[in-house]
């Protein structure tokens, strides 16, 4: 019996499917099948699933342009493993990630999990300076809860497992883009699923590849979170307000110099210390002055990007309602 189906949705990504299926093929554990879902491509992506055809037990779909998560609902119902693994097609999987998995659930009983995510060492520096943005704390990024914790984590699809007997009965994802997976994972834990955060069973995720796609992503992902959290009681709890309080507060800065010089100076103080942390333990971490000095960068785009797009989303459905 196959254990676990991978699901891979692509659009538009033939190299990166390709990078990613090769890292699938040295797993130490190869009690998986993979489905691959290619979202309406315009370019040719069947051709690299079929040059893996003899190494990996794979399946390919080809749909219409719906989105990613209802790419995903429709693998799901061609699934033959107990477990659906979802991964985004710009990842590379280490090979001992299905080992740490079954490690963890001959200890614990869990319905979903999720992992953190990396930066590869073959990532460009912008790649590794995105990643640092999208994982530290000092961003809102990152794996958010307590390590060890059971219950309350909220996996993201990226890198995320669940049974299919539990994916199924929740009715899969009920949007297609724009925080689908936040809004599978609350509800999820509203039906009291055990979920949680394998720490060892990471991926090394590339994201963007350019500073003007990561501030699509970022904004994208502030729209998500309105309208997940204006589904679910407690979507939205006070981290996620940082990154609109931020863009906020670089908008009225320069307002302040005309109320009183010394607030203006005090909030540019502020904002200076911030970066200046971001860029020196992003720094510490890459051992790259270089990564840290683009992180700064990154991080103000994350941060506008998420935060506009909060508050853009929160207005339009404001004006909806």
């Amino acid at each position: 019996m196959v254990k676990f189906t991978i699901i891979i949705p692509v659009y538009n990504r033939p190299s990166e499917l390709e990078e990613l299926l090769e890292s699938l093929t040295i797993q130490q554990h190869t009690g998986f099948e993979i489905i691959v879902v290619d979202d309406g491509s315009d370019v040719q992506v069947e051709s690299q699933v079929q040059d893996f055809s003899k190494q990996l037990d794979i399946r390919f779909i080809r749909k219409e342009n719906t989105g990613q998560g209802f790419s995903r609902n429709i693998a799901a119902q061609h699934a033959r493993g107990e477990y659906l693994v979802f991964f985004d097609s710009d990842c590379l999987i280490p090979k001992d990630y299905f080992k740490e998995v079954e490690n963890f659930m001959e200890k614990e009983k869990i319905d979903a999990w999720g992992g953190p995510d990396k930066a590869h060492e073959s990532f460009t520096v912008l790649q590794k300076a995105i990643s640092f943005t999208m994982t530290s704390v000092l961003t809102t990024g990152g794996i958010r809860g307590k390590k060890s914790h059971i219950g309350k984590f909220q996996p993201r699809s990226f890198n995320m497992g669940i049974s299919k007997k539990v994916f199924l009965e929740a009715g899969g994802f009920h949007q297609t883009n724009l925080g689908e997976d936040v809004e599978l994972s609350m509800r999820l834990l509203e039906k009291s699923c055990r979920t949680a955060l394998i720490e060892k069973a990471f991926v090394y995720h590339k994201r963007r590849t350019s500073l003007a796609q990561f501030y699509k992503q970022a904004f994208s992902f502030g729209q998500g979170r309105v309208l997940s959290g204006r589904k679910k009681k407690g979507g939205i709890k006070l981290v996620h307000l940082f990154p609109l309080l931020f863009t906020l507060f670089l908008i009225i800065w320069p307002i302040l110099w005309w109320i009183h010089p010394i607030l203006f100076l005090v909030g540019g103080s502020g904002i200076s210390i911030y970066l200046i942390s971001i860029g020196i333990f992003s720094t510490v971490e890459s051992r790259n002055p270089v990564v840290g000095l683009l992180s700064i960068l990154t991080a103000l785009i994350q941060l506008t990007g998420y935060g506009g797009g909060f508050l853009i989303e929160y207005i339009k459905q404001a004006i909806k309602s």
